[in-house]
């Protein structure tokens, strides 16, 4: 069994910062990509960016509600990933769920959607105040 487990989340002022973390543990498994998604109260889970190593050089995907002001980061080999959210936003404001995929070469479009993952943590929650 893989259990992804996030940390970070809290709560902060409109435009400050905050650094979610993930890692994996449990069964060794392979990650090709991990991402960052968000569920804010009554709205569906929504991408927010990934990370990809499958094949190639390392390729970043972002939302484009956080591009610019979000940076994914991760290593592969420790199954791990970061997310620092910069300039935060009231809207910003959501449980952050962070997913890993053990599917080598899945295509970028699928990992924009919950489809594209095979794991998944138990969320850790944002606050932004305005």
């Amino acid at each position: 069994q893989v259990q992804l487990g996030e940390s970070g989340g809290g709560l902060v002022q409109a435009g400050g910062s905050l650094r979610l973390s993930c890692a994996a543990s449990g069964r060794t498994f392979s990650s090709y990509a991990m991402g960052w998604f968000r569920q804010a109260p009554g709205k569906e889970r929504e991408f927010v960016a990934v990370i990809s190593w499958s094949g190639g050089p390392t390729y970043y995907y972002y939302a484009n509600s956080v591009k610019g002001r979000f940076t994914i980061s991760g290593d592969n080999a420790k199954n791990t990933v970061y997310l620092q959210m910069n300039s935060l936003k009231p809207e910003d404001t959501a449980v952050y769920y962070c997913a890993a995929d053990s599917r080598y070469r899945r295509p970028i479009l699928e990992l924009t959607t919950p489809m594209g993952f095979d794991y998944w943590g138990q969320g850790t929650q944002v606050t932004v105040s305005s």
